[in-house]
């Protein structure tokens, strides 16, 4: 028995949205954050370290490490990657050549995720009931603007934004997940002849997944479409025959099955590859199980969720209970699949945030779903809050922009001296012309919304993607310089680097991998674990691990030089000392044990 679509669309209300506007909409969001400043602090700068040691000619590609320890990430492809552009780009610098590769990454995500949504709009089960008159929309231009809404809706996500312009396995397994998610949505538009598209697409999603850290997922991503395709090739048919005769729908659950067969066949390929390389760990972290009450737990996990996906994860809830007859659809179930394995290494790995990235796409194929559905009443709602939201944030950071620059108003001036300490504002004609045209845009987009197209299905999410955009646009241009300053290394490393001697070596004990990486880069010092059998006239501790000093190091043989912090964190300090002759201690009057926490 078919199953009713619970969506009455028109064909006026799929009219395509600008591709001009799109464009600009995804120009304004991606190219922010990956110019105009140094690797951030932690996952940023220690993914790059990883990456301009894997360029020496003593790196091991199988086994990423810095100054010989493991990474964090148990990944290969990223580093890979970011390895490749700075031997490929020589004459760039080298934190901005690794960029290049992984901004086309979020770009791949963007895209494949409009294909993605496209696609599954495309099923016959997806598509809006048919009026007695005429007039609902076209399955084409149906599925476009869903595609342009679900785009949309990926962009206003508020956890995209910082974490999708890093350098890190993170945004690797946001683009191969993208390219698995559209591999799986295309299959059963493709004719056999042309399915060598979306099967590759699978390979190299699956395969990237797996090489970037997420071996059990890229396993769980591939088992679940291989389950949605076959629920699809058995009960699909009933909706599909009111579109196609019985021949065509014959040969239609026959390439089924060979899709099937050859999602299955790379799964498993894929996952032998990852034992050969090694690459499976058991990452099982529940809530509660690290010292924490696992209400706590909850509390924090529960936050991240509603926080990190709105307001995709009202809208997909909306659809799930709209759509509730038709949870078996491709549409609704493979999205559901991979958001659900998302948010489940979420509430089980320490990397909470960082999984939970790889649930936007599906979620925002889900949140499109949606807008079908949605009464108008609803659609004003997320109006009139988004355009008060990112009204007000957009106003806070011109306000804190404008007291950075001239004092005035004086608490927000105050505000800032007293959390950068040391900061001093800088003034940009580009930043500052690029700020003021996004808040134009804004303006007339505001404007816009109010006044045309109000018929549009996509027209609920256009101010939340563009107010999205503009507030992540006015950071990264007017706020670069003190979120550069407050989330980069660099000012403690030159402080590091200017009580050294840069043509010696340096000993560390206790630093951690993004304090190398940053001392390597930012500091140009040439650094040795302590300990190791190299002797280097100077050596950096980090202030916590003193009690373990006295076993790398011969405590005499040390005379101490100063204690360096970060300007923007009192508790992360590094205490240098200097090697002196042991015939001489008077030098070495204080002992490294004794320096206390400032």
């Amino acid at each position: 028995m078919n199953k009713p679509s619970p969506a009455l669309i028109a064909q006026s209300a799929v009219r395509r949205l600008p591709r001009l506007a799109l464009l600009l909409f995804c120009v304004a969001y991606v190219l922010p954050g990956f110019f105009g400043r140094g690797p951030w602090k932690y996952e940023d700068i220690e993914a790059f370290g990883v990456m301009r040691e894997l360029t020496t000619v003593a790196a091991h590609w199988l086994h990423p490490q810095l100054l010989g320890r493991a990474t964090s990430f148990d990944a290969l492809a990223p580093y890979w990657l970011g390895a490749v552009a700075i031997k490929a780009l020589p004459f760039l610098d080298p934190a901005f050549a690794v960029r290049i590769p992984f901004g086309l990454l979020l770009t791949l995500s963007l895209v494949c995720t409009w294909y993605a949504i496209y696609y599954l709009a495309r099923s016959p089960q997806a598509q809006p009931v048919a009026f007695a008159f005429g007039g609902e929309a076209g399955p084409v231009d149906y599925a476009r603007a869903m595609a342009d809404a679900g785009l949309l809706a990926l962009i206003a996500s508020l956890g995209l934004a910082q974490l999708s312009h890093e350098t890190t396995p993170a945004l690797a397994q946001l683009g191969f997940t993208a390219l698995t998610f559209y591999a799986m949505a295309a299959s059963p538009f493709r004719p056999a002849t042309k399915i060598i598209g979306p099967a590759l697409g699978l390979l190299v999603g699956l395969t990237g997944l797996a090489l970037s850290g997420a071996p059990t997922l890229a396993v769980l991503l591939g088992a679940g479409g291989a389950l949605v395709e076959s629920a699809h090739r058995r009960w699909g048919s009933f909706m599909s025959s009111a579109y196609q005769d019985g021949q065509h729908d014959a040969a239609d659950r026959q390439q089924s099955g060979h899709w099937v067969l050859l999602i299955a066949g790379i799964t498993v390929t894929v996952a032998l590859l990852a034992y050969a390389l090694d690459l499976w760990r058991w990452r099982i972290h529940l809530p509660g199980a690290g010292g924490q009450t696992v209400l706590k737990d909850w509390g924090r996990l529960g936050r991240l969720l509603v926080w990190f996906t709105w307001p995709t994860w009202p809208l997909a809830l909306w659809t799930l209970f709209r759509w509730r007859r038709q949870l078996a659809s491709r549409h609704v179930a493979l999205p559901l699949w991979f958001a659900g394995m998302a948010v489940a290494a979420t509430l089980t790995t320490t990397a909470s945030d960082r999984s939970l990235l790889l649930s936007l796409p599906p979620l925002a194929a889900l949140a499109a779903f949606a807008l079908p559905t949605l009464k108008r009443s609803v659609a004003s709602l997320i109006d009139w809050f988004t355009l008060l939201f990112f009204t007000g944030c957009g106003i806070i950071i011109w306000v804190v922009w404008i007291a950075m620059q001239t004092g005035v108003p004086r608490q927000p001036a105050a505000n800032v001296a007293k959390l950068a300490p040391g900061f001093e504002p800088s003034f940009s004609w580009l930043a500052f012309l690029a700020a003021v045209a996004a808040t134009l845009a804004w303006a007339w987009l505001v404007k816009w919304r109010a006044g045309a197209q109000r018929a549009a299905i996509w027209k609920s999410l256009v101010l939340p993607a563009g107010g999205a955009t503009l507030c992540w646009l006015l950071l990264m241009t007017l706020w670069m310089p003190l979120l550069d300053y407050a989330r980069s290394y660099a000012p403690m490393s030159r402080q590091v680097a200017s009580l050294v001697d840069k043509r010696a070596c340096v000993e560390i004990h206790g630093v951690d991998s993004a304090q190398a990486a940053a001392f390597q880069y930012h500091g140009q010092l040439a650094l040795r674990q302590a300990g190791a059998p190299a002797v280097c006239p100077y050596l950096v501790v980090d202030v916590d691990a003193q009690p373990s000093l006295s076993a790398a190091v011969n405590l005499p043989d040390w005379a101490f030089l100063a204690t360096v912090s970060r300007p923007t964190d009192k508790n992360e300090n590094v205490l240098v000392y200097r090697r002196v002759n042991l015939g001489t201690p008077a030098q070495a009057a204080r002992p490294a044990g004794n320096p206390q926490r400032p």
